[in-house]
């Protein structure tokens, strides 16, 4: 990303939300507007993919809280009019960055303007190191390897492969090193060659008076190297959009918006730099039976009123068989039973419960011979609660 582009591109504006966002705030914005505008969603709509590109775009700025701090302090320093253009020419003795860059709109210092000056996404204190380091090219930012951005995929995972893990195999679509130049954007059977402006380095040193200060070469655009044959397939630049497959593990355990890293499994980086990583965001399905509280599955089980008054030996599923509890005689709604080492197995290699709330169902409609058998029963089992309420009925 260029330093023009930081300039010129209010990123808040792209994701639609203020410059106080929150983190979460800004995550939220962009995968809603990332689901949108995804190209597998919109297939040949360009205008989708492009705000998908921009969306993306800013939030690689705007998520790295270093980034981001930049982006804040070039926007508000040039907004203010601190740096404006001329002053020097002026007389006023104050330093002007775009006699150095030659302005950001595309007016360079000499004849043809050297345009969209790229920096390698560097941010605001790379430009001003490079500027006051009086060292040269030793001293500015270089076009050297660079790290693939990151990648975010979401999964759904039904709620027994959540708690007992399970490896699924997962298609991106995103940039990728391109199979034919291997990535080097040359033409099979030719090479890159060596940048004779900038002798490869992507940096042309000049002296502005008692400054020394670095820019990208011009030739080669600050990646040292000048493509004279193109590839057919990515037209030089050594990527292209593609799909693969990659099968992700997920471990046993995994919660409903859990976030996964893998490691090195995001964009491949550029000039032989690390690819980014992939951050797998968990959607866990809801199940039909259980539930789940931190490492304990739920599971609700209806008994009859006879056998929770009785007792009874209730046989209850679990995620991979069955097993029996004992339900004590008198037990009222709502009470729970534990069947230990039946729940989440934890990261120590601990494993939660199974927690079964037991709920007495009150039959809507019984036989005569029934209603006489439980009024029977009611005679010969008083309440002693019952009989305190109305003993302080009486009394009021």
């Amino acid at each position: 990303m260029s330093s023009k582009d930081w300039l010129e591109k209010d990123f808040y504006a792209v994701l639609g939300v203020g410059k106080s966002a929150s983190a979460d705030e800004i995550k939220k914005a962009y995968r809603k507007l990332a689901r949108e505008n995804h190209p597998d969603h919109n297939p040949g709509n360009t205008d989708a993919e492009e705000r998908f590109k921009a969306a993306s775009e800013a939030y690689d700025v705007l998520s790295d809280d270093k980034k981001r701090k930049e982006y804040d302090e070039m926007r508000s320093l040039f907004g203010s009019g601190a740096f404006r253009r001329g002053a020097r020419s002026g007389g006023s003795g104050q330093f002007d960055p775009s006699d150095l860059f030659g302005g950001f709109s595309g007016a360079g210092a000499g004849a043809g303007g050297p345009g969209d000056r790229r920096f390698g996404g560097a941010g605001f204190s790379d430009i001003f190191s490079s500027i006051f380091s009086g060292g040269g090219a030793g001293g500015g930012p270089r076009r050297g390897p660079q790290r693939g951005r990151d990648v975010e995929a979401e999964v759904t995972l039904d709620f027994a492969h959540a708690v007992q893990g399970t490896t699924l195999p997962l298609t991106l679509r995103s940039p990728g090193v391109c199979d034919t130049c291997h990535g080097n954007g040359a033409k099979p059977g030719t090479v890159p060659r060596t940048c004779s402006q900038c002798s490869g380095s992507g940096l042309i040193s000049r002296n502005q008076g008692s400054f020394s200060f670095s820019e990208p070469c011009r030739e080669c655009q600050g990646a040292g190297s000048v493509v004279e044959q193109k590839c057919p397939e990515c037209r030089g630049t050594g990527g292209v959009t593609k799909n693969r497959t990659i099968n992700v593990r997920f471990p046993a355990g995994v919660a409903d918006g859990q976030r996964i890293r893998l490691s090195g499994r995001g964009e491949p980086g550029e000039r032989g730099g690390p690819a980014g990583d992939l951050y797998v965001q968990v959607r866990v399905r809801p199940d039909d039976l259980f539930g789940r509280v931190g490492d304990d599955i739920t599971l609700t089980v209806p008994i009859s009123f006879p056998e929770a008054v009785l007792g009874c030996d209730l046989r209850v599923p679990t995620l991979d068989a069955s097993v029996t509890l004992r339900v004590p005689p008198g037990t009222p709604s709502g009470r729970k039973l534990r069947a230990r080492g039946k729940g989440v197995q934890r990261r120590d290699g601990q494993v939660g419960d199974l927690l079964v709330t037991v709920e007495v169902q009150v039959p809507s409609g019984i036989s005569d011979e029934a209603r006489d058998a439980l009024e029977q029963f009611a005679k010969l089992s008083p309440s002693p609660e019952r009989g305190r309420i109305e003993a302080r009925l009486r009394r009021g």
